[in-house]
């Protein structure tokens, strides 16, 4: 297929169909009729030979084809808007783009909305795609396939083909609803140990770092209960008697709303490195750096670290949580 042959606006109906999982959808962020995507998918179909989506159930399902297409055809259209887009001074009012987001939910609970204000503010003609890290295998291919225009990670190594800029060191703090005993000052690994625990792992693990810092005082805890997020572990808190471990400022953020309390651990916990990760072919788009700079924004004002500091954070099995 010759490349003259091709309307590359295919490519663009392409990369939306791909990306929303079917034409309704792709038309509807197109702003295109359905007929008309339908129409384009049926050339795109001729000019690939392949189907591209097939029906599955109630749903359409992208062929194999179609999946080794959508990062170079995602990259490709990318291209084009950093080609056609806005000169740097211009990015705000004039920016019509999608941005998809890949962050833990505990993360854009907490200043996803302070973000999306600013964006809206600024750029009306942005959207923004939060996705959890479920829908991801991980942060750098997320970045990498162009699954995501910028991830946030949770203590992620360097890599050498990524730009990993840290964010924060946020501190870990134990928690409990108010009026608990452990509120109160003095706290030994002891006391620590003797109330059940509810700890967060995204893979549903009952035994944590502070596991192995309780034993080495000689203390075993309970551990009632696993949750994937650290919002969900601490309204388990706020509703009886069990003991959580949660960072600073979100369990700060929830205090009030939720009634719980805060307490010094009784032993030293390291804390959560939080990073942003891009791929470096993005560092020429004006529009890609301003996206970044309202996230360093608006993690600086959740968190009252001015230029950055993002907190919310979903646990990783390697964590030390409660």
């Amino acid at each position: 297929m010759k490349v003259t042959s091709l309307d590359l606006n295919l490519l663009v109906v392409l990369d939306a169909v791909l990306e929303e999982g079917g034409v309704t959808a792709a038309a509807r962020r197109l702003d295109l009729s359905v007929p008309a995507v339908s129409r384009a998918l049926g050339r795109l179909r001729t000019a690939f030979a392949d189907p591209l989506l097939v029906r599955s159930g109630r749903g359409l399902e992208p062929t194999a084809q179609a999946l080794a297409l959508r990062p170079r055809v995602r990259a490709l259209v990318e291209d084009a808007q950093h080609l056609l887009g806005p000169a740097e001074g211009d990015v705000p009012a004039a920016l019509r783009r999608a941005y998809t987001v890949l962050a833990p939910e505990d993360l854009v609970a907490g200043f996803g909305a302070d973000l999306l204000a600013r964006v809206r503010a600024e750029a009306p003609g942005v959207q923004l795609r939060f996705l959890s890290e479920g829908r991801a295998a991980d942060e750098g291919a997320a970045v990498r396939e162009s699954a995501a225009d910028v991830a946030i990670g949770v203590n992620t190594p360097k890599e050498a083909d990524l730009r990993v800029e840290g964010l924060v060191r946020e501190p870990l703090v134990g928690v409990v609803r108010a009026g608990h005993p452990l509120g109160a000052d003095g706290v030994t690994p002891a006391r620590f140990a003797a109330w059940e625990h509810v700890v967060v792992s995204r893979h549903g693990r009952l035994r944590t770092a502070v596991d192995r810092r309780l034993e080495a005082e000689g203390v075993r805890r309970t551990v009632a209960a696993s949750v994937p997020d650290f919002t969900t572990a601490l309204r388990l808190v706020a509703a009886g008697d069990l003991v959580g471990i949660a960072p600073a400022a979100l369990a700060r953020n929830l205090a009030g709303p939720l009634r719980l309390a805060t307490f010094a651990p009784p032993f030293e916990l390291k804390p959560l490195r939080v990073s942003l990760l891009w791929h470096p072919r993005r560092d020429g788009d004006p529009a890609h750096r301003w996206l970044l700079d309202r996230l360093r924004e608006a993690a600086g004002r959740t968190t009252g670290r001015p230029g950055g500091g993002l907190h919310e954070l979903t646990s990783r099995s390697t964590l030390p949580s409660s």
